[in-house]
C-alpha cells in the first residue's frame, strides 16, 4: 500500500479491461502485456494505486455479468499485484462476487459506483475485507444515468446519499478512517 494512502492525495491510474472504456476507449482490452506497459508508464509518472475496472459505466453503456467481467479483471489484478506490488490495486465494481475474487487476488482497495448498494452482498464483503471502500454517488443505473437527472437541491441530495452510505458503512463495522467519498 503506498506510504500514508488515506493521509494525503496519491495519483490514481485507471486502468479499464473493457471493450468500451468511456476513459480510454478499450485500447487495454484483455492484453496483459499492454496494461503491464501502460502501468509502467503511469508508475513513471508518480501514480501509486491501480483502479481496475471490466465494466463500462459511460452513459449508455450496457450492463455485464459478474462472470464477463471476472474474466476481465482478474488476470489484469494478478499481473498487477506479479509485476508491482508495492502499488495498491483497487477494484472498480458493483458485484459483490467480482469483489471477493479481486479481494482473493490482491486487491487492496473497493471503489464502487452504487456506494455499495447494488449486490446485496457487497456491504458485507466489504466491511469484512478490511480494505479501504471508495463510496460513489449516481442517480439511476449507467445505462440511463444521464437521462434527464432531477435534483431538487443537488448538493444536499449527494450529500444526504452519501452520509447515509458511510453510515451504512459504520453500522457494518468498518472503519470510517477506511471510507472514501466520490460525489460522482
Amino acid at each position: 500500500m503506498p506510504p500514508d494512502f488515506m493521509k494525503a492525495p496519491v495519483l490514481m491510474g485507471i486502468l479499464n479491461v473493457t471493450p468500451d472504456s468511456f476513459y480510454d476507449g478499450g485500447e487495454l482490452g484483455d492484453d496483459v502485456d499492454k496494461l503491464l506497459t501502460y502501468a509502467q508508464e503511469m508508475i513513471d509518472h508518480g501514480v501509486q494505486v491501480f483502479d481496475v475496472g471490466g465494466e463500462s459505466t459511460r452513459p449508455g453503456s450496457r450492463a455485464v455479468t459478474p462472470e464477463e467481467e471476472q474474466a476481465r479483471v482478474i488476470p489484469a489484478i494478478k499481473a498487477l499485484r506479479d509485476n508491482f506490488p508495492e502499488v495498491l490495486v483497487s477494484i472498480d465494481t458493483r458485484y459483490a462476487a467480482t469483489m471477493r475474487a479481486a479481494l482473493e487476488v490482491g486487491a487492496g482497495l473497493i471503489n464502487d459506483i452504487t456506494a455499495l448498494t447494488y449486490d446485496p452482498d457487497s456491504l458485507k464483503i466489504a466491511a469484512a475485507s478490511k480494505v479501504p471502500v471508495c463510496l460513489m454517488h449516481m442517480q439511476g443505473e449507467p445505462g440511463t444515468m444521464q437521462e434527464k437527472p432531477r435534483y431538487e437541491n443537488v448538493i444536499e441530495e449527494v450529500y444526504d446519499y452519501l452520509a447515509r452510505r458511510i453510515e451504512a458503512c459504520l453500522d457494518a463495522g468498518m472503519d470510517q478512517k477506511e471510507i472514501i467519498i466520490d460525489p460522482g
